[in-house]
């Protein structure tokens, strides 16, 4: 499956159920890049929105380049209240955006989706001089049972969830990326807590997820049901996350 199809049909859970972004990145972004509320940013894979948002309560312009029609439509349903949002049909590789047009690219849990080598390209264009990239992403941290056999439904259920765990940045790929050694690395914390309809939509949110119809799906869901009773607390449960942002400036 194109990899701009895989979310469409888990819009609504993606808007329902993913974990948004810890402002303290706004802060470290001030301090190491110069963002200031006047910078426009370029959101790559914008999905609904979930990054797009920390930037527009910063009062900055974004443009949410998205290429999945049903995600782009979600975006402009939910940002509808700020007018510095521009919902734009591209991708990472060909973003559609004027040259030189942009301070920041950031992407929000998009960008192993991205081919690197035209994207980076890309990224060259649309910035203006001294502009800035953020790569960032929302990865479980919990070491809690509830975690492992959470972690173990996704190993047993997930159709190529090993493969999209492992294509996430580490340091030797993101240097490869920026072709620069100077990059540097911001980690914060985040959390949510979900009843079981919560969790479940959590899960269906994701791409590996077998959807409805599958053969799996309704066994996974069992197995899902299990783990929360057996694990949760007063009827809920909690993802633990760490957020990391690799950010720089693309070497020349």
């Amino acid at each position: 499956m194109n990899s701009a199809d895989r979310f469409s049909d888990r819009v609504e859970d993606y808007v329902r159920y993913r974990p948004g972004y810890p402002r303290e990145l706004l802060e470290v972004l001030r301090k190491d890049c110069g963002l200031t509320s006047a910078a426009a940013i370029a959101d790559i894979g914008c999905g609904p929105g979930n990054l797009a948002v920390v930037f527009l309560e910063n009062a900055n312009t974004v443009f949410g380049v998205e290429p999945n029609t049903a995600m782009r439509e979600a975006s402009e349903k939910v940002l509808q209240k700020f007018p510095r949002f521009h919902p734009v049909d591209g991708r990472a590789e060909v973003t559609s955006l004027p040259p030189a047009s942009v301070d920041f690219a950031v992407a929000g849990q998009a960008f192993h989706w991205f081919e690197p080598i035209a994207t980076r390209a890309e990224f060259r264009r649309i910035l203006k001089p001294g502009g800035c990239v953020a790569l960032i992403w929302n990865e479980r941290a919990g070491a809690s049972p509830f975690d492992e056999a959470y972690e173990a439904v996704l190993l047993r259920y997930g159709t190529d969830y090993k493969k999209i765990r492992e294509s996430r940045g580490d340091h030797e790929s993101i240097a490869a990326f920026f072709e620069s050694e100077d990059v540097r690395r911001a980690t914060f914390t985040h959390r949510q807590w979900f009843d079981y309809d919560g969790l479940k939509g959590r899960l269906l949110s994701s791409s590996y997820a077998p959807p409805v119809g599958h053969p799996t799906h309704e066994p996974m869901l069992n197995d899902l049901r299990q783990v929360f009773d057996s694990h949760h607390e007063a009827g809920r449960v909690l993802f633990q996350y760490e957020t990391m942002m690799w950010y720089g400036r693309l070497a020349r």
